[in-house]
């Protein structure tokens, strides 16, 4: 038994050296190549300076907004009517500018690059300085968020899915059988993706509800429904921010860093507000849930989450963590959690059947849960190993048949990540039952079929409340490496890189680079822990 207990740990034990080394690296990398170097950080002088990430965020999203209304930009839709300014030019004679082009996306790139470092810094300081004002947070959060309200839908166009499934619901054609293209011409149709024209919605019932009353209350109008979507996932980001404070607070911890963590997240500005999708509502819904839980206002914290579930499933999680939560002996009976379990369920079905009822189309959705499986991207480990491993067998000269090698390893992903979150459930009240429903979602979403930036916040935000030890790695590193996942214009970029002129690729490297390494000023010393002078101790005679 103790060999079985031995073997067992190694993974875990390789994982903590990597880990270590790897953290180890990145510290010495930034001390040697970045103007970090430059400090040697004393003491803490106060938060006079959040002006300063305040106004660097600030033209970061400036940049990306100007980069991304270009007409011909590949990070939005470049189609008519679809949004105020950056539609493509009338004329059928007018040609892109190659110039135009690879200035947009540098531009782009840049702004996204400046972003996430001011971030980065402004995380560090955070943690290690507690007492930031909130106030001031939310400020700096409205000033980064402006510019990504006035941008077009960026980097998807699933905001248009959304509108064309609430265009259906007030039509009353069912989103669950059918998908956009089922209207056939419209001009909620022409901007959808043809990935999802006739894909079936996996979203809940409350979403189609809200989607199909804007759809509605526009009388409608394709880009009205899209501007009122966009401040649906606006208001979002405000339940969000409000809800990890009030986590904070309620386990003693800082609620500046928790915002700063959490609503500041570019994973947010990018993903969640630019690019319009509902894992915002979703997520401020279950944050809410988990915020009422901890004040023990269970039957309202199991409505919300519930309410969460009916935009999309993955946070009927939040359910039964927070059934599990209701005894806090550590030691109780897990019969005694079966209660909790039986009136979380029963509330959560009420909620989800009267949610179906508004909505008008049943429970349909449910049979479409696993609809994006048809993605094949090589960022989820569960698909790009079943890719892998076909490809592998093709250079052997074995014939798999590529669907059924990805039905076994998608299976083995998901089994996985359901085996994880029951001994994470199992074992909630020894380690913390929030810290293991945010490891439970990330779970969820790395060993699942497909993996998607904005499917991070799930669980990322949550961690951002409560989060120990090398949970903060992961959380920073997710964020940063999230919005680079499938982040269109590389290939824009290398081919104008091939066929510009020296001149021009020597200029955009160079803003590239200057915003990768240019110093931020003299705040960012205050990321680093302060270095104390070593007193020398006498030797004795």
């Amino acid at each position: 038994m103790q060999r079985m207990s031995h073997w067992l740990r190694a993974p875990y034990r390789t994982y903590v050296y990597g880990i270590n080394h790897l953290e180890a690296l990145i510290q010495m990398g930034e001390r040697r190549y970045t103007p970090l170097g430059r400090f040697t950080p004393g003491p803490f002088q106060g938060w006079h300076f959040l002006w300063a990430p305040g106004l660097l965020g600030f033209i970061a999203s400036v940049m990306i907004l100007a980069g991304c209304s270009f007409t011909n930009s590949p990070f939005k839709l470049n189609m008519d009517t679809t949004w105020f300014f950056g539609e493509p030019v009338q004329s059928p004679s007018a040609t892109p500018s190659e110039t135009k082009l690879l200035f947009a996306i540098v531009l782009t790139y840049a702004g996204i690059i400046l972003l996430m470092r001011v971030w980065l810094r402004l995380a560090e300081v955070v943690k290690l300085h507690r007492g930031a004002s909130v106030k001031q947070l939310w400020l700096m959060l409205a000033v980064w968020a402006t510019p990504m309200i006035i941008a077009p839908p960026l980097f998807s166009r699933d905001i248009f899915s959304y509108a064309a499934q609430g265009e259906m619901t007030s039509h009353h054609i069912s989103p669950y059988l059918y998908g956009p293209f089922t209207m056939g011409s419209s001009p909620y149709v022409s901007p959808v993706d043809p990935l999802w024209g006739n894909a079936p919605a996996p979203y809940g019932p409350f979403f189609l509800f809200l989607d199909g009353s804007f759809a509605r209350l526009t009388h409608h109008n394709q880009l009205a429904t899209v501007v009122c979507l966009r401040l649906l996932e606006v208001v979002a980001v405000g339940l969000i921010g409000w809800a990890v404070t009030a986590i904070a607070r309620a386990l003693n911890r800082d609620p500046g860093e928790a915002l700063v963590l959490g609503a500041l997240n570019p994973l947010v500005i990018l993903t969640l507000i630019a690019g319009g999708h509902n894992d915002a509502i979703m997520t401020g819904l279950l944050l809410i849930g988990v915020a009422l839980a901890l004040r023990k206002h269970f039957y309202w914290a199991f409505f919300f989450c519930a309410l969460a579930t009916a935009i999309k499933a993955p946070a009927a999680l939040g359910i039964a963590f927070v059934a599990w939560s209701w005894v806090r002996d550590e030691h109780a009976p897990k019969r005694e959690r079966l209660r909790p379990l039986i009136i979380g369920s029963l509330i959560g079905f009420i909620t989800l059947s009267v949610t179906s009822w508004m909505a008008g189309f049943g429970f349909g959705w449910v049979r479409n849960l696993l609809s994006n499986g048809t993605v094949r991207s090589w960022a989820a480990p569960a698909t790009g190993i079943g890719l892998s491993i076909t490809k592998l067998a093709s250079l052997l000269g074995l014939h798999w048949s590529e669907d059924v090698v990805l039905t076994v390893t998608r299976s083995v992903g998901l089994a996985v990540a359901v085996g994880s979150s029951l001994w994470l459930l199992w074992h909630s009240t020894k380690r913390g039952w929030l810290r293991s429903l945010g490891v439970a979602l990330v779970l969820f979403v790395m060993l699942g079929p497909v993996v998607q930036p904005w499917y991070l916040v799930w669980g990322l935000l949550l961690l951002a409340a409560c989060y120990k030890g090398r949970e903060h790695f992961w959380l920073l590193a997710l964020s940063i490496a999230g919005p680079f996942m499938g982040l269109p214009g590389a290939g824009e970029l290398v081919n104008g890189f091939k066929h510009a002129s020296i001149g021009l690729v020597i200029v955009a490297v160079g803003i590239l680079l200057t915003f990768l390494a240019a110093p931020m000023g003299s705040w960012t010393q205050w990321s680093w822990p302060e270095q104390r002078p070593i007193k020398q101790v006498p030797r004795s005679r």
